[in-house]
């Protein structure tokens, strides 16, 4: 499974009664109420679990999780600094 497909998939689960009809990556999550300040360190949670990364403090912004594709964004960066720390 994708990236993006797995991140859409937990965020209909979560917050969406697991519907995810109309959810893509480019739905604006906060504008929409999908998922609130609050919710969005439940979902770093998710992140760093599924896709054995660390969310440092200063990458949870707004802009990082305004939509699936910022979030896809963030993992794909955060996982590239690991490997290249290796």
């Amino acid at each position: 499974m994708s990236t993006q497909q797995s991140i859409i998939d937990h965020i209909a689960e979560a917050w969406l009664d697991g519907d995810a009809d109309g959810l893509d990556a480019q739905v604006p999550l906060a504008e929409l109420n999908i998922v609130d300040s609050a919710e969005i360190f439940s979902l770093v949670h998710y992140l760093q679990d599924r896709f054995r990364i660390t969310v440092p403090l200063r990458e949870i912004a707004p802009a990082n999780f305004r939509d699936v594709e910022a979030i896809v964004a963030l993992v794909e960066r955060l996982r590239g600094e690991k490997e290249g720390a290796r």
